[in-house]
């Protein structure tokens, strides 16, 4: 996957100005501090746990774990990792609403650091500039990678698009499933979550409200 530190830079400041950003500080290490720090911890708990480090199958647990962090679960904190977005100018005048539908993502509980799973359904009516859509998944999936909770992650993706297509006529509509509720608590096996967001046209027109909120649950 292509990437853009600039852009991501850029996104990230907006989302700073918006007050949306995920709350951060800087460690100052590296992706192998990182992992080996983590590993480090993760060791520590499995033989809290009382399980055998020596067993080849628990062996390379923490390891494992700590990769996982870093690099697939937690890698949306690092804005170096942001998705290249191509825009395009609208030449052809569109002016209508642009839907992406069930964008699948995974994000995790900030609360329990249990899984997050839902879709993305992201609408946009274009100002000048279309995007490639493959463009919305990667930009919804970078910012589910990170420690969450749903209406955060909702907000960063509407201000994202916001700045990157240059344009408030932005609607997002997150369903997810937690497993901080499923596997754990109240054990609730059926329950979901909805949040969205809706700017500009997408508010105040209600006929475009509906239109959108049809289309995206169908």
């Amino acid at each position: 996957m292509k990437t853009d530190r600039e852009l991501g830079y850029e996104v990230r400041d907006y989302l700073i100005k918006k007050g949306v950003e995920t709350p951060v500080v800087n460690v100052k290490l590296n992706r192998e501090e990182k992992i080996e720090l983590i590993q480090d911890n993760m060791k520590t708990i499995i033989e809290v746990l009382g399980l055998d480090t020596r067993d080849d199958s628990i062996r390379g647990t923490a390891n494992r774990v700590a990769k996982m962090y870093v690099d697939e679960l937690c890698s949306g904190l690092d804005y170096t990792k942001f998705p290249a977005v191509t825009v395009f100018d609208n030449k052809m005048g569109y002016d209508q609403m642009v839907l992406q539908k069930d964008i699948t993502f995974h994000s995790m509980c900030e609360h329990h650091f249990q899984n997050i799973s839902g879709t993305a359904q992201v609408g946009y009516i274009p100002n000048g500039k279309v995007v490639g859509l493959s463009k919305l998944n990667r930009v919804v999936n970078f910012f589910a990678r990170r420690p969450q909770v749903q209406e955060r992650l909702n907000e960063q993706l509407f201000y994202a698009f916001e700045y990157i297509l240059g344009t408030s006529d932005i609607a997002v509509l997150l369903q997810a499933d937690h497993y901080c509720v499923k596997a754990r608590g109240c054990g609730d096996q059926n329950s979901s979550m909805t949040t969205s967001k809706l700017g500009a046209r997408f508010f105040d027109i209600s006929k475009l409200r509906s239109e959108f909120m049809a289309l995206a649950l169908q």
